[in-house]
């Protein structure tokens, strides 16, 4: 059973959220909170699978809260999925470097919503390829100067050119292809990577082909 936290300031969100995810044999949600704050102590007290966090909320916003899970080491298999109201909010790709695992937007089609919640926990991209592209393309000029890339001496060089890939917006069928090698070969190269990097999913991945300068803004391969 996937245990889901809705954190949103507005009840009729967190109604319409709960009443599709409860509806779900695999899913079911464990607690609402209404402010950053609220969702911070509901999280650590009943450490749910997946974190549905407003960005905008009040007491604490979803960006502070955000970052105060993802750096207590108790709640690392927690993953946060931010909600905006618009597909490319100016706070997406900083959301992604506090910790969060993707974003959704709060009017996505249900589908995309249960795809999205088991999806996250089962590690896999969270987001389309297209729309990881918009994002990546809109967000990363805006991010940190390239970090020294020492990090990226511990990969072999089939893992660097994964990490480049999944860094673009590929997802592990669009790597398969390009690489000429089976999907589960490509996910195993990405998971391997991850476990190097000690990156928390695949949305970490994107961060620091960027900021090791692995990959630069406007390539979108």
């Amino acid at each position: 059973m996937i245990r889901v936290l809705l954190a949103d300031d507005q009840a009729l969100v967190r109604a319409g959220f709960r009443a599709l995810l409860d509806a779900q044999p695999d899913i079911e949600v464990a607690a609402e909170a209404a402010d950053g704050a609220e969702a911070v102590c509901r999280i650590r007290e009943l450490r749910p699978d997946v974190v549905l966090m407003d960005i905008r909320m009040p007491a604490l916003d979803g960006l502070a809260a955000t970052r105060q899970v993802t750096g207590d080491p108790g709640l690392k298999d927690v993953r946060v999925v931010m909600l905006t109201t618009f597909e490319l909010d100016e706070y997406v790709f900083e959301a992604i470097r506090s910790g969060a695992s993707g974003f959704l937007v709060k009017d996505t089609e249900p589908d995309e919503l249960l795809r999205a919640v088991r999806a996250v926990v089962a590690g896999d991209a969270l987001l389309s390829p297209g729309v990881t592209r918009r994002l990546i393309s809109e967000f990363a000029s805006r991010s940190k100067e390239p970090a020294a890339a020492g990090a990226l001496g511990r990969l072999t060089e089939r893992e660097r050119e994964v990490m480049a890939l999944v860094g673009i917006g590929l997802s592990n069928e669009e790597i398969a292809r390009r690489l000429v090698v089976s999907p589960l070969t490509a996910k195993t190269h990405v998971s391997r990577t991850m476990v190097k990097l000690g990156a928390r999913d695949r949305a970490q991945l994107v961060v620091l082909a960027y900021e090791s300068g692995l990959v630069r803004p406007g390539w979108l391969g």
